[in-house]
């Protein structure tokens, strides 16, 4: 190995140490919950900004009742291969079943059938399995607004929805959708176009490493 060019920290964990240690100085986290603010140090390290606080919006034992369910052995369950490939495994405290909705063979003949997208697809025919799970969500505001029409019509809840659509067109409509709906289920989401599978991602494995 050569030499580096660059003067720059290549520490791990020491990166991570000083990355967590800048966010809680930069911002002021006192109106959240301990646990919470751990999740939103988490979801500012993935994304890089620490202004999203402000648009964080949650149920209050959000993440008590996902830790618990990851601690009762439930699955968790994703719009996206990209967000089930952001969970750290080796966080999960009963080696939970991770799985990408999307990679349901069925998903693209329901799509066409229905004339929507594959992610919204994938969640409809997933209605079964959603009975305790924890639900995140990365990438499709469809997949967010059909899991809420599913919900709507008494399937069986998650036990925890972490949502974190991302994009021009719904994202935000579909997370102000999930504050507004009343069903039930605790949630962790972030107002506005900003979202993405690292944030779903860093959501679960934050909650996961708080496990009791």
């Amino acid at each position: 190995m050569t030499s580096p060019v660059f003067d720059y920290l290549q520490d791990p964990a020491e990166i991570y140490r000083r990355s967590f240690a800048i966010i809680r100085t930069e911002v002021d986290l006192s109106g959240l919950r301990p646990s919470l603010a751990d999740v939103a140090v988490r979801l500012m390290h993935a994304c890089g900004m620490t202004d999203i606080v402000a648009d964080l919006a949650w149920s209050d034992d959000a993440v008590e009742r996902a830790s618990v369910a990851l601690a009762s052995g439930a699955p968790v369950l994703t719009d996206t291969r990209m967000v089930a490939d952001g969970i750290l495994k080796d966080r999960l405290p009963r080696r939970n079943t991770v799985r990408a909705l999307i990679d349901d063979p069925r998903v693209a003949d329901e799509a066409r059938r229905t004339g929507t997208t594959r992610s919204a697809a994938a969640i409809s025919l997933a209605a079964q399995d959603l009975d305790g799970s924890i639900l995140a969500i990365g990438n499709a505001p469809t997949a967010l607004f059909r899991l809420l029409e599913i919900l709507l019509a008494g399937a069986m809840p998650p036990a925890a929805i972490l949502a974190f659509p991302v994009g021009f067109v719904g994202a935000s409509e579909s997370k102000d959708a999930l504050i507004r709906a009343d069903i039930g289920v605790p949630f962790i989401t972030l107002r506005g176009r900003r979202g993405g599978s690292a944030l779903a991602a860093a959501a679960v494995n934050s909650i996961a490493g708080s496990n009791p």
